[in-house]
């Protein structure tokens, strides 16, 4: 008799714990964009991006607020970059043109991680070579490190006493959106068609 209640009681318990577990999933927000999702950020993605102030290129202070005033691409790397940030910035470009002309306005953002060489007007004149509407943002060392850090990027300088010292750095490209702040991610690997399929995919979603 005994053994016939508890597993009366073991069966209700499993019943009961199912319950709760579909209540559970059924009260998680769904995530629209889980379509485009190609990777996961350690920690999540609640823990990237947030408030930030650079110097843009006509050497005023603007704040998070007034960078991303619509979707962007954004990338940190260094004017003095041989090889990588031209190549990714140019990428970007590409993406943004392609994604204009499935009619999707997009800006492409680049933070600088050298505040000791790039100033607003380096600035202007590395973007104006890359797309006329990309903006280029720099700053202290302690506003870029706060960006940097805001957006979970990598970057260190190797012999910062040679003039001309080169710098390490991450190269993820960040889809921010006005408001919404940072969404997605994209590697580097991808073609400028690929970012802007991937982009698009978001955009299409909101």
């Amino acid at each position: 008799m005994k053994t016939r209640f508890w597993a009366i009681s073991a069966a209700v318990l499993a019943v009961a714990a199912a319950g709760g577990m579909s209540a559970y999933v059924l009260m998680q927000p769904k995530d629209q964009f889980a379509q485009c999702r190609t990777g996961v950020i350690a920690g999540g993605p609640e823990g990237i991006g947030g408030p930030i102030e650079l110097v843009s290129e006509t050497g005023a202070t603007v704040t998070d607020k007034e960078i991303f005033t619509r979707p962007s691409l954004l990338y940190f790397g260094y004017t003095y970059c041989p090889d990588v940030c031209p190549l990714d910035t140019v990428r970007n470009a590409e993406a943004v043109d392609i994604l204009k002309e499935r009619g999707f306005d997009v800006q492409p953002v680049f933070v600088s991680v050298d505040w000791g060489r790039d100033d607003a007007r380096s600035m202007d004149d590395f973007t104006a070579n890359i797309h006329p509407d990309m903006l280029g943002l720099t700053g202290s060392e302690e506003q870029i490190r706060a960006a940097s850090k805001a957006y979970r990027t990598y970057f260190s300088i190797r012999d910062p006493d040679d003039e001309y010292y080169l710098i390490d750095h991450s190269t993820f490209t960040y889809l921010v959106l006005p408001d919404t702040g940072y969404l997605a991610y994209f590697r580097r690997e991808l073609s400028g068609e690929q970012l802007a399929d991937q982009v698009q995919c978001y955009l299409e979603k909101l």
